[in-house]
């Protein structure tokens, strides 16, 4: 390919580049235009918009019971279902990351998602809202790995955690909306239309960014490197273990986006609107402290302790369980909105660093993968409980499950901590080789 650039004489002369050079130019014209920043911002929208759609039905849960006939078991896949499918999409989405456009599969993630949410509304039985769950789980799972390739791309090393985690403050911030947003429609205009109006508006985000998002690197710089596999992954010992701590803490995570406003919903006489918005905000908002601020302090710390983001990640494992398990034993609503602030504060530490954490232990080449299977993990342990707390629920079985994924995600994130420190050396003599 080839450009005009001015020779001595001050004619045009057409210039040939190399890929790395044009990867280059992309990024200059990026930073002039839409820099790295205003281009962080515009995900941010779109990563929220995501997940405003994943949280309406778990505020409309009393809604789908008369309008369509779900029951328990039903309305815990609605989770799973949702979270398997997202977690198989995962790899394929991975490695399309790392070869593929990241501009196109954003885009065509916007767009599949919004057909797919539409579908939820005109939905005639659980059965054909299930389908569409599982089809908006394989348009999200597009967005995912591209984004974050195209941020960790953009944004130095000095700079990555911050980024990352203002993006990920951005499900935070749909979780609340969606919350809030489902019980609303459900009480004032319809399910039906809540989910409808949603869907227009994802369109309508879609087709504004595929004219502003022109300019925007396209692709890996490390293209030209062999492609990564699992293989390459399993070689890190430090992003294995933080894959294995991802898996029950996205259980936690998940049993409260998904259980805790039916919950509240049943255990104080709610609204499902009111019920929606208090099992969300006091979390969310806390969590959007605890990600950013875990963010900035990784940032920091990382000029002085090489594997820093893994450690803060790692102290949000450990901190954050019992916080989870005490919000679904207590009895009173002061008490659900305490507990729930300190586990937002504390997962947030995890939130704001899992995929800048990944980063660090793998090469660029493979940050498409690495972003895919740290998420499968996630959501394989999220559908999982979500799931066997439908199961639990008929029983009252929710909070013996909470007080077993709370153990086991604790000691999950005391095994990350310790293999950081066996693989950095910090738990062995001054001398031995830091790896």
């Amino acid at each position: 390919m080839c450009n005009n650039i001015r020779s001595e004489d001050g004619r045009y002369e057409a210039a040939s580049y190399s890929p790395a050079q044009m990867a280059g130019d992309r990024v200059m014209r990026t930073k002039a235009f839409r820099g790295p920043w205003s281009i962080l911002g515009l995900l941010w929208i779109a990563f929220a918009l995501n997940y405003v759609d994943r949280q309406i039905a778990y505020s409309i849960f009393p809604a789908l019971r008369r309008g369509l006939g779900f029951n328990q078991v039903q309305l815990g896949l609605i989770g799973t279902v949702f979270l398997w499918t997202y977690a198989v999409s995962m790899l394929p989405a991975g490695r399309a990351a790392d070869h593929l456009s990241r501009r196109a599969l954003i885009l065509a993630s916007l767009g599949l998602w919004s057909v797919a949410t539409a579908g939820c509304g005109l939905a005639t039985s659980p059965a054909v809202f299930l389908c569409w769950r599982a089809v908006i789980a394989i348009s999200e799972a597009l967005y995912v790995p591209a984004a974050l390739g195209m941020l960790a791309a953009l944004h130095p090393d000095a700079t990555r955690s911050t980024a990352l985690s203002i993006h990920a403050s951005a499900q935070v911030a749909g979780v609340v909306a969606g919350g809030w947003y489902g019980g609303w429609a459900a009480d004032h205009i319809g399910w039906r239309a809540g989910f409808l109006a949603i869907a227009a508006a994802g369109l309508a985000y879609a087709v504004f960014l595929a004219f502003v998002l022109v300019d925007v690197p396209d692709g890996p710089t490390a293209k030209a490197s062999p492609p990564a596999g699992l293989r390459d992954l399993l070689r890190s010992p430090c992003y294995v273990a933080l894959c294995a701590a991802f898996f029950p803490f996205c259980a936690t995570i998940w049993m409260f986006y998904t259980w805790l406003p039916d919950l509240l919903y049943a255990r104080h006489g709610l609204s499902m609107e009111r019920s929606g918005l208090i099992a969300t905000a006091s979390l969310q908002i806390s969590s959007v402290i605890g990600i950013l601020a875990g963010g900035r302090l990784a940032d920091r710390l990382a000029h002085a302790v090489r594997p820093a983001r893994l450690y803060v990640a790692g102290a949000g494992v450990v901190l954050s369980p019992g916080f989870y398990y005490l919000v679904f034993a207590a009895s009173s609503m002061a008490g659900v909105q305490l507990c729930s602030v300190a586990f937002g504060l504390t997962a947030g530490l995890m939130m704001g660093n899992v995929f800048a954490a990944g980063y660090d232990a793998l090469p660029e080449c493979a940050y498409g993968i690495g972003a895919g299977v740290v998420n499968m993990c996630g959501a394989l342990g999220g559908g999982l409980c979500v799931l066997l707390a439908g199961v639990a629920k008929g029983s009252n079985g929710i909070q013996s499950l909470s007080a077993v994924t709370a153990v086991l995600t604790a000691g999950a994130g005391l095994m990350l901590l310790l293999v950081i420190a066996s693989q950095y050396g910090h738990l062995a003599r001054p001398d031995r080789r830091k790896r």
